[in-house]
């Protein structure tokens, strides 16, 4: 599968490091004064260096859940996930969505929790009990 790469900004590099590198686990790659690269679990995550804006997060409704829009993330295998979750809790993340299972014994039956990195910007992590399920309809 290609990996993909996904430009963002982030207000304070060196807090975004702290977090995507030791928090987070992703293997720091090229930067800059002005950006740095992640692998973020097999892809390109480039964090670049924008001044602090206004916070002008945006939600939708899901599950009775404010979900932040927009957001980006990985889906993790089903294991891989619950030790990551776990992990977050060890690090005191402030998780937007704790970690919980969507569609329960049903198609599409899913792991899933929310969180910001130092900058704002909107992470979702997810994992499907049954991966082949990832892009059904229904």
């Amino acid at each position: 599968m290609p990996s993909f790469h996904l430009a963002t900004s982030g207000h304070n590099l060196s807090e975004c490091r702290d977090f995507y590198r030791d928090i987070l686990g992703c293997k720091e790659g090229r930067s800059s004064d002005c950006w740095i690269d992640f692998n973020f679990f097999g892809h390109q995550l480039v964090i670049h260096h924008n001044p602090k804006e206004k916070d002008s997060t945006h939600t939708n409704l899901v599950d009775g859940k404010d979900v932040s829009v927009p957001h980006f993330g990985i889906v993790l295998p089903w294991d891989t996930f619950h030790v990551f979750s776990e992990h977050l809790k060890s690090k005191n993340i402030d998780f937007i969505i704790a970690p919980y299972i969507r569609f329960e014994g049903l198609i599409g039956e899913q792991a899933t929790m929310f969180f910001k990195d130092p900058s704002g910007n909107a992470l979702e992590f997810k994992s499907f009990k049954n991966m082949e399920q990832l892009f059904s309809a229904s």
